[in-house]
């Protein structure tokens, strides 16, 4: 059996990699239609994966589908995701789950009156490389974590009509955009995070929206970590790191975090990797390569989501870890602002 899928705000993420790679190659799940307030767009994504071009959110509801994935500007998530959820449809948003912890409040209730499901598309938590070090960690061979930093940055120049450089429509710049993928994976890896201390600029660009974004993160078990995301540097200047350190030893990347099925990781364990099954390989300075076999995280995060419905489950991609995310934003950005350091609670 496959869900049957509607996508708002068909342009953008949804035509590039969504679409094609998430519910088009997904198992059990199946696209039926697609809206976009750019009805020329839509046309053309419609022509593209041959399906139905709908002229509007309310009849995009009123079609056969039983699940939305919301692509829209984050300002359009909260309306949206209530409007799907009282028309008795699954919902899975792109992240932020609205522009406020309020709005990602006011979306969980009004899924759970509905009794449909609601997930945030967090897709790097799929990512084959991120879940084997997830397993070492959890099988104790990093020992107590220590520290973990993740960078995500890339050259993004002013743009007419683009959302994510005016905070009244993405709700922030660099650290809501590209940030919050690399704070909810330490989170994934080391817990929750209890407090916060954040400075942002706008350091070259010149839009409203920050450009830069530097947060020190302190985990409830001790850990400490770094986010580092900026829209102001080249693509090839930033390697796109994730560092996780422990008591054991450390996993090193670069590339793992983005939207691509693979990079490079290496663990540096002090009794080495053992117990570990995916494909390894020693490399010359003695660590070991994690090079499970890559995974589509686009198709991976559909088929979850597709599957907890038809299993009638919580998605691992649900809610929860959306309004983590808005609770840790929100306190970097009032960190920001203030010049302080916050507790979260």
């Amino acid at each position: 059996m496959k869900i049957k899928w509607g996508v708002i705000g068909s342009g953008g993420i949804a035509r590039r990699r969504t679409i094609p790679e998430g519910i088009m190659s997904a198992s059990n799940a199946t696209l039926v239609a697609v809206f976009d307030p750019n009805a020329e767009a839509n046309q053309a994504v419609a022509k593209q994966f041959n399906v139905r071009a709908i002229g509007s959110v309310d009849d995009l509801l009123r079609s056969d589908i039983g699940a939305v994935y919301i692509a829209s500007p984050a300002s359009a998530h909260c309306g949206q995701a209530i409007a799907c959820s009282k028309a008795g449809k699954h919902v899975l948003s792109e992240k932020p789950l609205g522009m406020t912890i309020a709005e990602a409040n006011k979306m969980i209730a009004a899924c759970n009156k509905a009794g449909v499901k609601l997930g945030t598309a967090f897709m790097m938590r799929f990512m084959a490389q991120h879940q084997a070090a997830l397993k070492l960690i959890r099988d104790g061979r990093l020992g107590k974590p220590v520290f973990g930093r993740a960078q995500l940055s890339c050259w993004y120049p002013p743009m007419p009509g683009a959302w994510r450089q005016d905070p009244a429509t993405g709700g922030g710049g660099s650290l809501m955009d590209m940030g919050g993928h690399c704070i909810d994976l330490l989170e994934m890896f080391f817990g929750k995070v209890r407090a916060v201390s954040c400075f942002t600029n706008r350091t070259v660009q010149c839009y409203a929206s920050e450009d830069s974004a530097v947060a020190s993160l302190f985990f409830e078990n001790g850990a400490l970590g770094v986010v580092d995301t900026f829209f102001c540097m080249p693509d090839e200047a930033s390697q796109n790191r994730l560092e996780l350190y422990g008591s054991l030893g450390s996993i090193l990347a670069k590339g793992t975090i983005g939207q691509g099925a693979a990079g490079e990781m290496t663990a540096f364990l002090k009794e080495g990797a053992g117990g570990y099954d995916a494909k390894q390989a020693r490399a010359a300075d003695g660590g070991v390569a994690i090079a499970p076999p890559p995974i589509n995280t686009y198709r991976a995060e559909i088929e979850e989501f597709s599957a907890a419905i038809l299993e009638k489950r919580e998605p691992s991609n649900s809610a929860v870890i959306g309004m983590q995310s808005q609770k840790v934003l929100a306190a970097c950005y009032k960190s920001a602002k203030t010049g302080k350091a916050i507790q979260l609670g």
